[in-house]
């Protein structure tokens, strides 16, 4: 708990002092004032995040925390426990659609089991944080106990430490886990106080009547745990999943030393939920990366006060919507740092004429 105390007391403010110097440049160079829209401002954002006036995004990662939940017990998704370990392997072998938009984008994939429901086998890209073999069935009583709760994110602030010592410039947050839009769903209801049917979308695909079902599962999940919306550790404890709670720590331990934290789809909405819970000033050092077909996702979003970069209809997670707008954010700081000014160019500029 002191580390996690300690990382929430180290996340700043926005620097001031490299915001306006950004946005001086950017004022600066050869183009029209505003020209290239929400770019200029992601530039300006991503400098008052990093404190330099010209930030480069040269180490770039993306978090694939994995874990199970026991609540799939309840038929709340169309495919078995099984892929979940199915996935951890793929993603290790490099097949996944988040190693190929990965790669594309320059960032390394880094893949953490945070409590798979199978035993892995040793691989030197996996990095094994288990907590257990998958969470409580929550529709039976809480997901965790509160100590598995913290042990989670823990694990989060440690994955984070370990990746700065090989460089990180930004980060982008990815998941997996059968049943994690459950808990998703569950979260974003008892935080934002929707109800459950706006919040709760098809997941892996089902139909209408398993949707109705999933509805009324997180329905009396909520009921039964009763989960405190001003405590974002009980939200966790009660709802959560532990790769949920890994990307919590994630989160605050890359805001603790000012990285960019380009979150993904619903899943890690639903973690930013929980870590704004806990560590209010880091709204300002999160970029959300697109809008997600999954239906809860606008809500999160809104409640954020974040605005998408990208809506492409994705849900796959995985940190996929991540790698694509980290791509954008690397654009619009190179803009920033590589356009000529107009004085550099020998550029007129536009006359100021008072209107």
């Amino acid at each position: 708990m002191a580390s996690l105390e300690k990382a929430i007391q180290s996340i700043g403010l926005l620097d001031q002092k490299a915001m306006k110097a950004a946005r001086e440049r950017q004022d600066s160079l050869t183009k029209p004032l505003g020209s290239l829209g929400r770019l200029e401002e992601l530039s300006i954002r991503v400098a008052a995040i990093r404190g330099e006036a010209m930030p480069r995004l040269e180490h770039k990662a993306i978090i694939v925390m994995a874990a199970d939940h026991g609540v799939v017990a309840e038929g709340v998704s169309l495919y078995p426990q099984e892929v979940t370990p199915q996935m951890v392997r793929n993603f290790l072998n490099g097949g996944a659609g988040i190693n190929v938009l990965a790669r594309q984008v320059g960032a390394r994939v880094v893949v953490v089991d945070m409590g798979v429901a199978a035993t892995l086998e040793p691989h030197p890209c996996l990095v094994s944080k288990k907590v257990a073999l998958g969470t409580g069935n929550m529709r039976r009583g809480p997901a965790m106990t509160r100590e598995q709760a913290l042990t989670a994110v823990d694990a989060g602030l440690e994955v984070v430490e370990r990746e700065l010592e090989k460089g990180l410039d930004i980060i982008g947050t990815g998941d997996m886990g059968i049943g994690n839009t459950t808990a998703s769903s569950a979260i974003t209801a008892a935080i934002v106080g929707e109800p459950v049917a706006r919040v709760t979308g098809r997941g892996t695909g089902i139909g209408d009547r398993q949707l109705a079902h999933k509805v009324m599962v997180i329905e009396e999940v909520l009921k039964l745990n009763q989960p405190d919306a001003k405590d974002g550790l009980d939200v966790l404890t009660k709802v959560g999943g532990f790769e949920i709670g890994g990307l919590v720590g994630v989160m605050i331990g890359a805001a603790a030393h000012r990285i960019p934290i380009v979150i993904d789809g619903f899943v890690s909405g639903a973690a930013a939920l929980i870590a704004t819970r806990m560590a209010p000033q880091l709204r300002d050092f999160l970029i959300a990366a697109h809008v997600s077909a999954e239906r809860g996702h606008r809500v999160v979003l809104k409640h954020l006060g974040l605005k998408p970069l990208l809506d492409l209809e994705m849900r796959l997670g995985e940190g996929t919507g991540a790698a694509l707008a980290i791509f954008v954010v690397e654009a619009a700081v190179k803009a920033l740092a590589e356009m000529a000014s107009f004085a550099e160019a020998g550029v007129s500029q536009a006359e100021r004429k008072a209107e």
